[in-house]
């Protein structure tokens, strides 16, 4: 079958590196003194639950969030054939105390790892670590990697306000290099957000691709990306502003010596490295990250399950994309390099 045809918009051949998980029940804090974010989970009407944080309720959530069963009988419709899932991102937990938050990832990336066992194949695991501890984040860095077999963590676009191109985590990001673990780098507790005018919801529609922007262009500032030409990094909501900003900071390069000299490489050159999804709601917009990225870096993203969600990525993909061969590239190519997948394993 022709790569044209297999994606066609009425296939089910593509992957999905961006789809979160909330499992059923989340587990009891272990020790003495509750910590004041420890999430639990409570009962909602019919098949859906509460996300509880802090007393209040944080998401309504239904079982398409837990059940395999549900998820994969939604994926032919979006003409998916295999999803990585990760944690919802407030889960990442970077605001609790190191150890209670390794307790809780630990529980997580374990019914992450017990969902992609039961589905066959068509669920990847996209374990998560403790990165506000960069000991115990290797420590769960190992055990996803070693223990649960994961290709791929999922982060923060920052980590209690220090972005992922802090000096920092540049040993961790060393190490998921090293053991070939990609990194999928999401939106938590945006910057900027005093600054939104309007109801709560313009947070993930505004604040979302700010801070994804930032983190992305600290990659590049820190040289990260340029020191670890192995690590395979990528960024939710299509690189957030990264696309953007990219000409400003080239003709600051430029400008200024201090920016040439702490990037060797350019801005455009480094940002053609990083992987980004196709979460952009607009074909305009799509098209022009295909030209600044490169057609080798985009992969799906849908952000399954939550109402604000691409129902439809494959046919998102083909409203952008003539080529037949830059589309198969971002239906499934791309993301079965990112994830490290057998191309001959994908479903269809």
């Amino acid at each position: 079958m022709s790569a044209a045809h297999r994606h066609a918009p009425g296939c089910a051949c593509g992957i999905d590196v961006h789809a979160h998980v909330i499992p059923h029940d989340l587990p009891r804090y272990l020790g003495d003194v509750l910590p004041a974010g420890w999430p639990s989970m409570a009962p909602a009407q019919a098949c859906h639950r509460h996300v509880m944080i802090a007393g209040k309720v944080y998401r309504t959530v239904s079982d398409k969030a837990w059940s395999p069963t549900r998820r994969i009988a939604d994926m032919a419709p979006m003409g998916l054939a295999q999803q990585a899932i990760s944690p919802m991102p407030e889960l990442l937990s970077y605001w609790l105390e190191a150890r209670a938050a390794a307790q809780l990832l630990r529980y997580m990336n374990e019914r992450i790892a017990e969902m992609a066992a039961s589905s066959g194949g068509r669920l990847v695991g996209m374990g998560a670590v403790p990165l506000q501890d960069p000991d115990l984040a290797l420590a769960e860095l190992d055990h996803v990697a070693d223990q649960l077999g994961f290709r791929a963590i999922e982060v923060g676009s920052n980590i209690n306000g220090k972005p992922v191109g802090s000096p920092e985590f540049a040993p961790f990001f060393a190490a998921c290099a090293e053991k070939g673990v990609a990194v999928f780098v999401h939106a938590l507790k945006p910057a900027g957000t005093e600054r939104l005018v309007g109801p709560d919801k313009l947070l993930p529609a505004l604040a979302y691709p700010t801070d994804v922007g930032l983190a992305a262009a600290s990659v590049l500032t820190s040289g990260l990306i340029d020191r670890l030409p192995a690590l395979k990094m990528a960024f939710s909501h299509g690189g957030g502003t990264l696309a953007a900003l990219l000409p400003r900071l080239e003709q600051a390069r430029r400008v200024f010596p201090a920016l040439r000299e702490a990037m060797p490489l350019s801005p455009s050159a480094q940002a053609r490295r990083l992987y980004y999804d196709t979460l952009v709601f607009d074909a305009p917009t799509l098209r022009h990250l295909v030209d600044r990225f490169g057609a080798s870096q985009l992969m799906i993203g849908t952000d399954y399950p939550f109402a604000f969600h691409d129902p439809r990525p494959v046919e998102s993909i083909a409203a952008a994309v003539p080529d037949p061969e830059v589309r198969a590239a971002l239906v499934s190519a791309n993301a079965a390099r990112f994830l490290g997948l057998d191309p001959r394993t994908i479903h269809s």
